[in-house]
């Protein structure tokens, strides 16, 4: 059952939540002011860097692992969102998971579509490995269209034939841009924070001329064969929720391990509001554990 706190929430959520009629403009305003209201704690430490031309951030805590780094790839259905609107969540998964973090300003559709964003990812993890890092000392991970971008660089590795990380995280991850999973009609009543017609407006946007069913796109529709550790956590009150049971069910039939956690009752990446919910800090302590045990 929902805390109080996650119900209170849940309900300002839905009074405010943006509307079909809203431009993207007013859209991509709405979640930098909400990123904003989330405070960084003193102790976090943020320093700009280029990542061979993107834009970038490097995010720690005191005590945390330098040799060990989560390359994170904030959510916004490939159209808005930054490192300004996620910097908080992620301070505290580094917090949890004892490494700092790299997040990056990957470019946005529909100014930049497919695959703009899939090569900013996988520029930064390259420079990674140009600084020295393993693979298994890297994770990877995103929310949302994030997990998506996530779950894209993995297989534009394996289609390069380069090394895969040693885990990833992906948080309600959008792995789907045909939007033609089950939930996203017997759920549409129950989200509170995301509608099918937005999903398509975000995919048109994204994919441009591409064919939605690009595995580097919609990851659903590749091989994930070879993949690394991949932990999913998605919502059972979302339409991406069928994203996540669909990935999760292809890529533990190739072989890959996978651990699948569902919060009951919960919206889309609940994790982002870790300082209102305590859903929200239990799931990332939970991801720092499934960190601590696969980047070695």
């Amino acid at each position: 059952m929902p805390s109080a706190e996650y119900l209170k929430l849940e309900e300002k959520v839905w009074a405010n939540r943006p509307r079909g009629e809203q431009s993207l403009e007013e859209r991509r305003a709405f979640m930098a002011k909400t990123g904003a209201m989330f405070r960084l704690a003193d102790d976090v430490t943020c320093t700009r860097v280029d990542v061979n031309g993107v834009p970038g951030e490097w995010i720690a805590t005191p005590g945390v692992a330098t040799d060990k780094v989560l390359l994170y790839l904030h959510g916004g259905g490939y159209v808005m969102g930054a490192i300004d609107t996620h910097r908080e969540m992620i301070s505290r998964l580094v917090r949890a998971g004892g490494l700092r973090a790299l997040a990056i300003d990957y470019r946005l559709a529909p100014e930049h579509p497919f695959p703009a964003g899939l090569d900013d990812a996988v520029t930064a993890y390259r420079w990674l490995l140009g600084q020295g890092l393993a693979p298994g000392r890297i994770a990877v991970g995103g929310d949302s269209a994030g997990g998506g971008l996530a779950l894209g660089l993995l297989l534009a590795l394996k289609q390069a034939g380069e090394p895969q990380p040693g885990a990833a995280v992906l948080l309600s991850p959008w792995a789907d841009l045909t939007v033609s999973g089950s939930t996203v009609a017997t759920k549409a009543k129950l989200d509170c924070m995301v509608d099918a017609a937005a999903l398509d407006m975000f995919s048109r946007m994204y994919i441009g001329n591409e064919d939605p069913r690009n595995p580097l796109a919609s990851p659903l529709f590749g091989d994930p064969a070879g993949l690394p550790p991949l932990l999913f956590q998605v919502g059972t009150h979302e339409i991406l929720l069928d994203d996540a049971l669909r990935m999760a069910e292809r890529a533990r039939a190739a072989g890959v391990e996978v651990t699948l956690e569902r919060g009951e009752g919960l919206m889309h990446v609940w994790q982002w509001f870790a300082p209102m919910i305590p859903e929200g800090r239990e799931a990332i302590e939970r991801i720092g554990a499934f960190l601590k045990g696969r980047i070695a």
